[in-house]
């Protein structure tokens, strides 16, 4: 079952869809699964990766919600006029929405992100203590350098001396350069105090797969739990079916066991 909404955040609005088990029963809450997409991305992913993921989590029994960026996919706004600052705050306030919704457990929220999605989302979890809960796939940890590394030193230097660069259709400002400056994702999941599941691909050409033993790393320091996974062959969108299949199911497998761990934990209090 899906439904589609539009989320206000500030002047534009976020698409998204939510994926649900089942028609809720009375009283009946979900545990929440919500995902960031990567750099110029949409809520539907390179070869649809986010669809087949929210549909394996939700016949696990999760609600799925998957959500568009400002100027991607179907949102309003222009994508790469502003900074790093409004995926953040677009982030939180999909998770304001989402938490609200009468059949969702905003006790069981689960924030995912892939690429550059998975540094907004591990900035997000720092800074939102709702998070508790972390996955992050194929994780820019440099945001300026692997962004830059993607457009390239000539497209760099056109929108630093122009208005803006035009890669792949987008208009990718100074501003937005200048701002993945001033995060560092590596850094701050040192601050990260949740369970965390971090995944990579080993054949990644795009982000380096080292980024997620440097990710492992930094979450240790704090986190309450970290499991990486490095799937074998792997590149950066996952894109066989072999590859893709094998992403879902561990994940999947490490949001039961977190659900079951939350159960415990909720017994406890009781």
């Amino acid at each position: 079952m899906e439904k589609m909404y539009y989320i206000p955040s500030q002047q534009v609005s976020l698409a998204a869809t939510l994926h649900i088990p089942n028609a809720p029963a009375k009283n009946e809450k979900f545990p929440v699964v919500v995902i960031c997409h990567g750099f110029v991305g949409s809520r539907i992913g390179v070869n649809r990766l986010f669809v087949k993921a929210a549909d394996h989590f939700a016949s696990l029994g999760f609600a799925v919600l998957r959500f568009d960026y400002e100027g991607c996919g179907e949102s309003s706004g222009i994508y790469g006029t502003y900074g790093l600052d409004r995926f953040i705050e677009q982030t939180i306030h999909v998770i304001d929405f989402v938490e609200k919704l009468p059949f969702i457990d905003k006790h069981e929220l689960y924030l995912l992100g892939h690429s550059l999605g998975g540094a907004v989302a591990t900035l997000t979890a720092v800074r939102d203590d709702r998070v508790k809960n972390l996955a992050i796939w194929g994780a820019v940890g440099r945001p300026f350098e692997d962004i830059a590394a993607i457009v390239g030193k000539e497209g760099l230097e056109e929108a630093e001396s122009s208005q803006y660069v035009d890669y792949e259709g987008y208009s990718l400002t100074k501003t937005f350069f200048r701002s993945l400056e001033q995060y560092t994702p590596l850094q701050e999941a040192k601050s990260f105090t949740g369970d965390v599941f971090v995944a990579h691909g080993t054949e990644d050409e795009v982000i380096s797969p080292s980024y997620a033993c440097l990710y492992e790393k930094s979450f240790k320091k704090r986190a309450n739990s970290v499991e990486k996974s490095l799937i074998i062959g792997g590149n950066h969108t996952f894109s066989s079916i072999r590859h893709s299949t094998e992403l879902f199911q561990q994940t999947g497998e490490w949001l039961e066991r977190q659900r079951k761990l939350n159960d415990d934990r909720k017994k406890k209090i009781i």
